[in-house]
């Protein structure tokens, strides 16, 4: 017998049933046919997400915040060091502001770090027992 081609059996209730209706029935069954329903169907199911990937998204959603806020503030401190240097080098009327800017950018660089810790430290005690209680299931659930 071909894979591809389809089976198709019929199959009849028996007569002698006092319940039973004849009835006629036909089905054709493939199963590369069904893998491609399952796969449209698929595209049409909401979302299901699994508790690993809950946790994974937990996880990440506390140093998202952090990360965001680093990033800014050492890119902002860095374009004012950058403006610094240009106020000492281009236009040396400005040289005493332009180092003052210049150390501006370079403390704002300095702490763009700590501020990236203490952010996610925070996000991560608010989003703890959420995180805990998760993993807990999933380790009872794999013993």
């Amino acid at each position: 017998m071909n894979s591809t081609q389809p089976l198709e059996k019929e199959a009849r209730l028996p007569q002698d049933q006092p319940d039973a209706k004849a009835t006629d029935f036909t089905y054709t069954y493939s199963a590369k046919q069904n893998r491609e329903i399952e796969q449209i169907r698929k595209k049409y199911l909401p979302p299901e997400e699994n508790r690993l990937e809950q946790l994974h998204r937990l996880d990440k959603r506390a140093e998202r915040p952090g990360t965001v806020a680093a990033i800014v503030m050492g890119s902002v401190s860095t374009l004012l060091l950058g403006i610094g240097m240009v106020l000492t080098m281009v236009y040396t009327r400005y040289f005493v502001m332009g180092i003052a800017v210049g150390l501006a950018g370079i403390a704002g660089i300095s702490l763009s770090y700590p501020v990236y810790q203490h952010i996610t430290k925070r996000e991560r005690r608010k989003l703890a027992p959420e995180i805990l209680r998760l993993s807990d299931e999933l380790l009872k659930g794999a013993k």
